[in-house]
This record gives structure tokens, sequence and C-alpha cells, in this order.
């Protein structure tokens, strides 16, 4: 059984399909797409509306966005690309307003109360799904007929990835792709990656490298652990100092701290990971608290029932966009500049 469902942009269009043998009961999203996604899920239950995301799912590869046997006779699903990708961000929904964050999220949303809550929330178009009383649901994000398997998707990923990061791949020819292959050689060896790399290790390295390239507008903090981190910000803002957190960054992924192009010359980072280990701390003082928060101030923290914590500078000078990425030992470097491999005449 296939089903269309229209795009919210770009031309671009959904399939879903129902998998005769699924691997498990859950609502399952494949990637053909050259992008890498970030991909939110809904349903209805009783008088409120749940979602959450984001699931990351690189090109060629399939995810469970609800992993548990579907209940609901509708689901909602939205998808966007990376913000490593250059070019127009893309996206792929359809006509329902479902509320949503730029960080992973999962809220309840009654539906008696117009709008989101929270001044962090806001409502994206999602795509309907009906399931027809089905526990297991895949459904599949299509970019362009030129890309008609998850075999050609996992191939347009990687080479999408390196023009991002600068490299210069052209089309296939009788010989297959020399450019893609230089390319990838010269990048293998400036991230050190080895042949027998895998996949989700060099979608990894590729998408973090990008995300270095792009630094799209506002203040990004990107986790290149192999943990989940949480961060919070401090920043001038007008004539106060204001701190907020927290935001939850799974390994390989990037969360939006600030959305609107930078307008200061320093924002300050805190990041801990799921021992509550400091990861990047520093000597700038703010408020912060154990659960999400936003402190206007930086003095009397223990009066005002809050702890006060360390933060580092990050230098944001003159940029309307920087990607802060953090590793296991903390705040890494800018990435070196890339020499792109010649090719011979």
């Amino acid at each position: 059984m296939t089903r269309i469902l229209r795009a919210c942009a770009v031309l671009a269009f959904v399939t879903a399909a129902l998998q005769s043998a699924p691997a498990s009961a859950a609502l399952n999203i494949c990637n053909q797409t050259s992008y890498i996604l970030y991909t939110a899920g809904g349903y209805q239950a009783g008088a409120n509306m749940f979602t959450r995301g984001w699931t990351r799912i690189v090109p060629g590869d399939c995810a469970a966005v609800f992993p548990d046997p579907l209940t609901a006779p509708t689901y909602y699903i939205y998808a966007k690309s990376s913000q490593a990708h250059s070019g127009l961000a893309r996206a792929w929904g359809g006509n329902l307003r479902l509320c949503a964050k730029d960080a992973n999220f999962a809220l309840q949303s009654p539906l008696t109360v117009p709008g989101c809550q929270g001044d962090d929330t806001f409502q994206l178009p999602f795509a309907a799904l009906a399931t027809h009383g089905k526990k297991s649901w895949t459904t599949t994000l299509t970019e362009s007929p030129l890309i008609p398997s998850l075999d050609v998707a996992r191939v347009a990923g990687i080479e999408r990835l390196l023009n991002d990061i600068g490299y210069k791949v052209g089309p296939d020819d009788a010989n297959g792709n020399k450019s893609r292959d230089d390319a990838m050689i010269a990048f293998r060896k400036h991230m050190k990656l080895s042949e027998t790399a895998s996949n989700a290790d060099l979608y990894a390295a590729l998408e973090t490298e990008a995300l270095k390239a792009s630094a799209p507008a506002g203040y990004s903090v990107c986790n290149d652990s192999d943990g989940d981190v949480w961060t919070a910000i401090g920043l001038k803002s007008g004539a106060n100092w204001v701190s907020r957190g927290w935001w939850k960054v799974p390994p390989a992924g990037c969360a939006k701290t600030i959305t609107d192009p930078l307008a200061t010359d320093k924002v300050y980072l805190l990041v801990e990971n799921h021992t509550n280990a400091y990861l990047v701390k520093g000597p700038m003082k703010f408020c912060v608290t154990n659960i999400e928060f936003e402190v206007f101030g930086t003095d009397k923290c223990a009066s005002r029932g809050l702890t006060e914590a360390g933060f580092a500078v990050t230098d944001v000078k003159g940029r309307a966009g920087y990607a802060a990425h953090v590793g296991k030992d903390g705040l890494l470097a800018p990435a070196p500049k890339i020499v792109q491999p010649r090719t011979p005449k």
C-alpha cells in the first residue's frame, strides 16, 4: 500500500508504505534523500496532542520516531535538513501545525489551548499518516527520481556533505567518480578515519566538519563526544546579563541555542555530561539551576535560590553565526583549513 503526501517546501514529497515484515512494531522513517534529516513525530491521545523530536537519520538509513507498537489511528511527522548543509534549508511535512522546539523535546499540548506553551516552543507544519490500525508503519522521505533507492541516497548524501565542506565532487562518468574518491581519501586522512570506519562514524565526521564550515546564523552547540551532554549559555542582552539552559544534545547532534543572527561579541558556554561533570567551564560567573531556566543578572545567585557556575567564553565578534563543538575533553578548537586535492591533468 502506498500513499503520497503533500510536501511543505521545496517540491520535496513524502511516500508512506506499509512494510509486510517490519523488524519491530514502530513508526519508522527511512531517509531516501541526500540530506541528513532531523525528524519529529506526533499523535493525539484523549484531549492532548503529544509531539517529540528530534530523531537524526542519515541518507540511506531508517529509524524509529516512535519505537513502540502504534495505537493511535493517525500519526504526524515533520522532517528538516541538517544545519550542516549549505544552501536553503529543506523540510518535509504537511498542513497541521503542531508544537516543537529547536532542541530535543517531548511536549504535551492540550487541544483546548491555542498555540504552544513556553517561550521556546513554536509550531511546525506536520503531515498526517493514517496507519489504519497497524502496529507498525514505515514512511520513506524522498527528494528526487534521481535517487531511486536507499543505497543511492547513501552515496548521494556523502557527495553532498563533501561539497558542503568545500571539496569539489562532480557527477559520475563512465569510469566512476574519481573526484569523489579523491575527496574521500583526503577527508579520511584529515579526520584520521580508517577505511573500516562505520557508516555512522563517517556521517558523524562529515556532518561535524560541514557544521564548522556552515556556521548558520545564531549560536549552535554541537556534541562531538560519544554521550549525551547538556549545555547552557550566558550573554549580554541589552543592559542586562542573562543565562539560559538546559539544552540536551545527543552524540553527533547540535542544539540551536540562539536562533537570530548574533549581535554580541562574546557568548559564554557551560556544558556537562550525564555524570554532571563539566566538559566546558570557565571564569565568567552566571546563575543556573538544575532544571530549565532563564535567569537575568549574575549577582546574588544563592539568595535567589540559584547556583553559581563558571562559563567559558567563545569569541563570536563580527559573526552572524557560530557553532561551538564539544568533545569528550572539552571545547574543540576551530577546524584547520582543508587543502583540496589536486586532480592530475
